[in-house]
């Protein structure tokens, strides 16, 4: 049954994408320093005010047009494992993996986050707020564990991979060739992997 709720929610999401399609195409074409707020909101057909409805700022909408609707993905992933796989192999497994695949977006996006350090900020925090999620996947595949051991487990996680992503872009090195240019240095699912690793035995331990 579709009701006003539900209408409302698909409105919401569809302006929402609409925002950071608009941003993200924008900041590609002209660079995040020579986008305003009020041409993000022109693009998307809304008003400056609807946007801030929706970011707080153009680097949250930029990078949501990165980053949108990956968190889900990992306790997606998680869930999806089959019961015998034990949780701290299901766990590193889904968060390396959300790393692995960069999605639809072309490396030029990558490139300008990394080259931002106030995108690097945001994409930091958009890709490591998984914690709700994950909590609730770690409850499903851990009957009985109590709530607050499973949201200290996926803020352990998260903490981990905010970590490792923020080392990851840090440690940038500029293009010779190209002048401005930057290029995260190493494999971020490596990193990633190695700094959930010493998390594997708490995981792991909380199924029963």
């Amino acid at each position: 049954m579709t009701g006003p709720s539900t209408l409302r929610e698909r409105k919401k999401r569809a302006t929402r994408e609409a925002l950071q399609s608009a941003a993200l195409r924008l900041a590609l074409e002209r660079g995040p320093d020579n986008v305003r707020v009020e041409e993000i909101a022109q693009a998307a057909g809304v008003s400056p005010r609807t946007y801030n409805n929706y970011f707080a700022s153009r680097e949250q909408a930029i990078v949501a047009g990165v980053a949108a609707d990956r968190a889900a993905a990992v306790a997606a992933a998680v869930l999806a494992r089959p019961a015998g796989v034990g949780l701290g192999d299901a766990v590193i497994d889904a968060v390396a993996g959300l790393y692995t695949d960069p999605g639809d977006h072309p490396p030029a996006a990558l490139l300008m986050i990394a080259a931002s350090p106030a995108l690097r900020a945001c994409y930091v925090e958009a890709l490591t707020t998984f914690e709700e999620p994950l909590t609730a996947a770690v409850t499903a595949r851990c009957p009985g564990i109590g709530p607050l051991a499973a949201q200290v487990l996926a803020a352990a996680v998260g903490a981990a991979a905010r970590v490792a992503l923020r080392q990851w872009l840090h440690g940038t090195t500029e293009v010779p060739s190209m002048a401005g240019f930057v290029v995260p240095s190493g494999p971020l699912p490596d990193l990633v992997r190695a700094a959930l690793l010493p998390l594997a035995p708490a995981l792991d331990a909380a199924k029963p």
